[in-house]
């Protein structure tokens, strides 16, 4: 039996165990990444094949002449052809709820630097703000606290629900929005009506058809000028232009943003090059703590172990029939 890793550089920088990973398959080729060239030939003879990110679309799948198990290493899906590996029955998998701490605690550590102003005093300190001051506690920039604040999250699957326990320890108020366009459950808030009164607006749904440009000028014109919208789910979830927009003019008080929907991003991409401390980014890192890619690891080597005993693994199951 022989595996492949299409882009475990992804993944670690030397510092991930793989010990779990030998014991349930052997041996293994670790690339550090793969060009859409180099695929046919590096998969060409393998029975599993671990892809992060690496697309492996039809003529890849039905290349691989021993093939038996698609492993994908994340939760989204969208780079595997599975109606391609559904006519070969080859099975897919992926990871599940490996990264859960790690962005739940990147979502509350954006917020804490937006409402604290870090930024903003840091800048000032490095600059001599502080050592200029008159009084030992310099007020340049409005701080506030999150407890009494209203949460507006939008997705309530495991980040959602395990990002409102971190919150109600916070003190704030929870609104989970219902779908765009829905009628509300019990529990739930209609989507504009989370949109218009959270004080802050955190996105964990997945990039569809249907939640593209989820957060678009519509959505911005209906926000407090108080507000702060976080996304560390998918960039696509949010119109980058509209954004930008709202954030020149003071429509919005800021945002802070772990994705963009170009990744990696262009060199003159515009988000980028916006300078103002109302907007933080950071580089798709919400995940990626050393544990949660452990954790994916460990999974990874679950799910290959499961199939070959004949288990129940994360198999991906329904994604034809959406």
């Amino acid at each position: 039996m022989s595996a492949v890793f299409l882009d475990f550089g992804s993944v670690t920088r030397g510092d991930m165990d793989c010990s779990a990973m030998e014991r349930a398959i052997s041996p293994w080729r670790y690339y550090e990444d793969s060009s859409e060239q180099e695929v046919l030939e590096r998969i060409r003879e393998a029975e599993v094949i671990v892809s992060n990110k690496v697309f492996l679309n039809r003529a890849a799948i039905l290349a691989a002449n021993r093939l038996k198990l698609i492993c994908v290493a994340a939760t989204g899906y969208n780079n595997i052809d599975l109606v391609a590996a559904a006519e070969r029955n080859i099975p897919v998998c992926n990871v599940r709820g490996y990264a859960t701490p790690s962005v739940v605690q990147h979502v509350f550590m954006l917020m804490l630097n937006l409402a604290r102003c870090f930024v903003e005093y840091q800048e000032l300190v490095k600059n001599g703000g502080w050592q200029a001051s008159p009084f030992f506690c310099p007020l340049n920039y409005g701080m506030q606290e999150l407890s009494g604040k209203t949460l507006g999250i939008v997705g309530f699957g495991e980040l959602g629900r395990a990002v409102a326990e971190i919150a109600r320890a916070f003190g704030m108020q929870l609104l989970i929005a219902e779908h765009k366009g829905k009628l509300a459950r019990p529990g739930r808030t209609a989507f504009d009506e989370v949109i218009r009164q959270a004080d802050f607006i955190t996105l964990h749904c997945p990039l569809s058809q249907e939640t593209r440009h989820l957060i678009s000028r519509r959505e911005f014109e209906l926000m407090k000028p108080s507000v702060y919208l976080i996304n560390t789910a998918r960039g696509g979830l949010v119109n980058e232009a509209d954004l930008l927009q709202s954030l020149s003019t003071g429509r919005i008080a800021g945002a802070a943003i772990d994705v963009l929907q170009q990744e990696p991003p262009s060199h003159d991409n515009l988000i980028l090059q916006y300078q103002p401390a109302n907007l933080i980014v950071t580089p798709h890192i919400a995940w990626a703590s050393r544990e949660s890619r452990q954790r994916l690891l460990d999974q990874l080597a679950g799910n290959i172990n499961h199939f070959y005993q004949r288990k129940s693994f994360n198999q991906i199951t329904d994604a034809l029939h959406q």
